[in-house]
């Protein structure tokens, strides 16, 4: 059993920002495997498969700076170990619209990645990074909370939409060739 988390912030004042892009890819996933979610008191989460292979889906609703407490709660209860875990997240360091795939690594920062690791004990989980871009006259904090600019939209649909295609070919795949080929 695979679990695939997408971090961002609940709640309609974060729909659609650049710190939302891990809960985007998860509504796309969701779309295109015919699933729904359920909302529970602090994460959304639906369950399925991809090919033979058994999944689970979560958003944590903690605001990001605490989705590793959903993580670790869902990650105990269905007996998944870190390896099954990716994570589907915005990286400030990636140009906007493109993608990375990491088998393991520090949080680099991010807040979010910062609690997995904190309440999951380990580094060692698979990342899907989306690249948001940076802005050097707005500060990061600011930043992130950010809607797309509207020249930006149609790049962060593609990818999402090759996002989601990533987690479907790490789980199929592999991450090394999911790596090679999203990379």
């Amino acid at each position: 059993m695979w679990l695939i988390a997408g971090l961002g912030n609940p709640g309609s004042r974060y729909e659609k920002t650049r710190h939302n892009a891990g809960f985007l890819v998860l509504e796309e996933l969701v779309e295109k495997l015919q699933l729904e979610f359920k909302e529970k008191e602090d994460f959304k989460i639906s369950k399925g498969s991809l090919g033979d292979e058994k999944i689970i889906l979560l958003e944590p609703l903690t605001f990001m700076n605490r989705s590793g407490v959903a993580v670790r709660k869902i990650m105990q209860k269905s007996n998944i170990a870190s390896e099954k875990l990716i994570v589907i997240h915005d990286d400030l360091d990636l140009e906007c619209g493109s993608l990375k795939i990491r088998k393991k690594g520090s949080s680099g920062g991010h807040k979010g990645i910062e609690s997995i690791i904190q309440n999951i004990g380990t580094q060692e989980f698979i990342r899907v990074k989306i690249g948001i871009g940076r802005d050097p006259f707005v500060p990061t904090e600011k930043y992130v909370l950010s809607r797309f600019r509207k020249c930006e939209i149609p790049v962060i649909k593609e990818a999402i939409v090759k996002a989601s295609e990533s987690v479907h070919c790490i789980i199929i795949d592999g991450v090394e060739r999911a790596m090679n080929r999203f990379n």
